[in-house]
């Protein structure tokens, strides 16, 4: 009776103890997911404020003016498109699709490949806006 007691107790034990370690778990990969796409949107952000700052710059120095820079492109781009006055960058994240518009005090023209990676990307002025192209 004694011994069937102790078994049964241990058994109770193990059910808490795995009940707490698969709850653990579990927050833990959300909290995991939530902090990759943060990551990936700042990356985003910080592609397209790069590609603006030095859009702007070499717009307002005037027509011949010419620069190359390295953005990184995290994987989860769909697509890119510049549009008048606006970069438009579309993304996957956990829960779909997301869109969001960068705003440039200069017309953008030109094209961006989606490819994951360092890249690099040149921006040049024109007598009206600029044209960005990748290499």
């Amino acid at each position: 009776m004694k011994k069937g007691q102790v078994g049964v107790e241990y058994l109770i034990i193990i059910a808490f103890i795995t009940l707490a370690v698969s709850t653990t778990l579990i927050i833990a990969q959300f909290y995991i997911g939530a902090s990759k796409t943060s990551i990936k949107e700042n990356q985003i952000e910080n592609f397209a404020n790069k590609i603006i700052e030095s859009s702007e710059s070499v717009y307002y120095s005037g027509e011949p003016s010419k620069t190359t820079i390295e953005v990184f492109l995290p994987d989860n781009l769909k697509n890119i498109t510049l549009s008048g006055n606006e970069l438009i960058v579309e993304y996957s994240i956990t829960s779909g699709i997301s869109k969001r518009a960068f705003q440039s005090n200069v017309p953008l023209n030109g094209s961006i490949k989606k490819e994951q990676g360092i890249r690099k990307i040149i921006i040049q002025a024109k007598k009206d806006f600029v044209i960005i192209n990748d290499l």
